[in-house]
């Protein structure tokens, strides 16, 4: 298959064109750069079925070229940065509801019938269930950000039923893994770098959060769009584990692993910032009735993902 994916030179995009590329698909990338970087895609330019177009996704004639002749569109290029959306609310707006648009825009007018979307696990606000099933009402919405892709997954239904495009939305939680490049763990390891004796922890230590490794993400992501049961018009996934963990744990089997054990110093409140969910655990039984399931646990992946930055010092100089 012919496959177009946005955002294809980020964390979750460069590792998705890897899996399509070893799958024996072709694919045709296309990134601004803005946070996305050139190595992830050093494996990918060595496939002769690879090729990239670089532009902004609000550029709709570059974003039609990179889209045209495509069998099926992996739409991943977003703002991801939950916690600046009060300081900058015109960004979320526009890089992921405006672009989603242009996306289909752009799929509408090129034939292309078929599309998967990264949206989050934060679209469910602060809920009264939990775990979070997909069929969860929605509360208040609390982040720009949350109410940016929730918007984009609005067009995408209706655009599913509007012109016979069948749809993929997939709820994350945050995901962790090799060329991850903001979260949690980029942010203790960086400021471990920097002072070793001290930490400051957004929020008091207590937020519970679920995490996802990426290879599992990638998997659930490719079960769901190659399985006979879900080929509806529209088709809602959340992706995640079954186990939660809070902030302090997550920073304890960090500082563990690099044998440091520094002061705490919380900021307060059940919230490290505006928009900030203190408990995110989804309800993951419908990807699972599809036979995918997770195989690393929480602790597993930030290990790996702090290995990962170890490993690649780098990262934390070109932010």
């Amino acid at each position: 298959m012919r496959f177009t994916v946005t955002g294809c030179a980020g964390f979750i995009g460069s590792s998705l064109v890897d899996r399509l590329l070893q799958d024996g698909h072709s694919v045709k990338g296309f990134d601004n750069f803005s946070t996305g970087r050139h190595e992830f895609l050093a494996e990918a330019h060595r496939s002769s079925h690879f090729s990239l177009i670089e532009g902004d996704i609000l550029d709709t004639s570059r974003l039609y070229a990179a889209i045209e002749g495509a069998d099926f569109v992996f739409h991943l290029a977003a703002n991801a940065d939950v916690r600046h959306g009060i300081e900058r609310p015109s960004k979320d707006i526009e890089q992921n509801t405006i672009a989603t648009f242009n996306v289909l825009e752009a799929m509408r007018q090129a034939g292309v019938r078929r599309i998967a979307f990264s949206s989050t696990g934060s679209i469910y606000g602060e809920p009264e269930v939990f775990p979070t099933p997909e069929s969860c009402p929605f509360p208040v919405q609390t982040s720009l950000y949350g109410a940016s892709k929730l918007a984009g997954e609005g067009l995408i239904s209706a655009y599913c039923e509007g012109y016979g495009i069948t749809g993929y939305i997939f709820r994350f939680v945050s995901i962790l893994g090799e060329r991850y490049t903001h979260g949690h763990v980029f942010d203790f390891y960086r400021k471990l770098m920097r002072n070793s004796q001290e930490i400051e922890v957004l929020g008091n230590g207590k937020q519970r959060k679920s995490y996802l490794y990426i290879q599992d993400c990638i998997n659930a992501i490719m079960t769901a769009i190659q399985h006979p049961q879900a080929q509806a018009k529209i088709n809602i996934f959340n992706l995640g584990t079954d186990e939660y963990c809070s902030v302090d744990q997550s920073l304890g089997w960090i500082c563990e692993s690099l044998g440091l054990n520094p002061v705490r110093r919380y900021t307060g409140g059940e919230r490290g910032w505006i928009g900030d969910s203190p408990f995110i655990f989804l309800d993951c039984s419908r990807i699972r009735t599809l036979g995918w399931k997770p195989q690393l646990t929480i602790p597993q992946s930030v290990k790996l993902t702090l290995d990962y930055l170890v490993s690649n010092p780098w990262l934390l100089e070109v932010r």
